[in-house]
């Protein structure tokens, strides 16, 4: 057995426990190295965390699929973990486009991604359903040999088509079609959380960190949810302390920031040469 079917059969097996598991998100590969020696079973890219590590803004525009898939590359490479992949919309629209961005990711390591229906266009933020799906399909036929998870995301909630009815809907089909992994971003509360899980037949992520409300591992659990990820809210939370260490130099003249700071012994430790 290869050690990407290895990893593989790990991260599927992850999603099929009664309990749900963290997967938290690093941005390159010293902040996998970190993670990785914290416990964590599993993680997965974040095209957010990229972006601002490259001073970009995360956007379906800005980041291309080559690019994406060279830093997932360096994170797999610096972790033993099973690490999964922010795919974005798959970089095109058309379904083959889609279909190709999950042979590409598999080549690099990476044992799972997430493909959403989300368009880049303002007046059009997501994809209509029949093409939605379609897309999905696409991921799905090109991951069936692979050692690969499909996750599939329904983005309403994150451009404010604030209809439940319609995102479960989506999710559904988007099981129908082959996504292991279910993923609505932005729902409003546990409510929505427990009804979502509650009305399809696969593993649903729920990310924390991103908007709304805050729920405890232990509270998304009993809701049925069997995956938790934290999009790019821990890059945006290390740029928030060096935002503040940089403040506190600026206008206090001061550097007690650095008493809160990881040692550089303790860093090195988890780096290589």
């Amino acid at each position: 057995m290869s050690a990407q079917q290895k990893k593989f059969e790990q991260f599927r097996a992850l999603h099929q426990r009664p309990t749900a598991f963290v997967i938290p998100n690093p941005w390159d590969a010293g902040s996998t190295r970190l993670l990785t020696s914290l416990g964590f079973e599993a993680l997965a890219t974040t095209s957010a965390g990229y972006a601002f590590s490259r001073g970009r803004r995360d956007s379906l525009a800005g980041l291309a699929r080559d690019e994406v898939l060279v830093n997932a590359a360096e994170i797999v490479d610096a972790t033993h973990l099973p690490v999964s992949a922010d795919l974005g919309d798959g970089f095109g629209a058309d379904a083959e486009t889609c279909a190709e961005t999950i042979r590409e990711a598999s080549l690099t390591g990476l044992v799972g991604g997430s493909i959403e229906d989300a368009t880049g266009d303002p007046d059009r933020p997501v994809h209509a359903f029949a093409h939605a799906v379609e897309r999905v399909r696409a991921a799905a036929e090109a991951a069936r040999d692979l050692p690969f998870v499909l996750t599939a995301r329904a983005e309403n909630y994150l451009y404010g088509i604030e209809s439940l009815d319609d995102t479960i809907k989506r999710l559904q089909a988007f099981a129908e079609a082959g996504a292991e992994v279910l993923y609505a971003p932005g729902l409003p509360d546990l409510d929505a959380i427990r009804t979502v899980c509650r009305e399809v037949d696969k593993p649903v992520n729920v990310v924390m960190g991103l908007k709304g409300p805050v729920y405890s591992v232990s509270e998304l659990e009993d809701a049925g949810v069997r995956r938790i990820s934290v999009g790019g809210s821990m890059a945006r939370a290390a740029l928030g302390g060096l935002m503040r260490a940089a403040e506190e130099v600026r206008t206090s003249g001061t550097f007690t920031y650095a008493a809160a700071a990881l040692p550089g012994s303790v860093i090195s430790a988890l780096m290589v040469e």
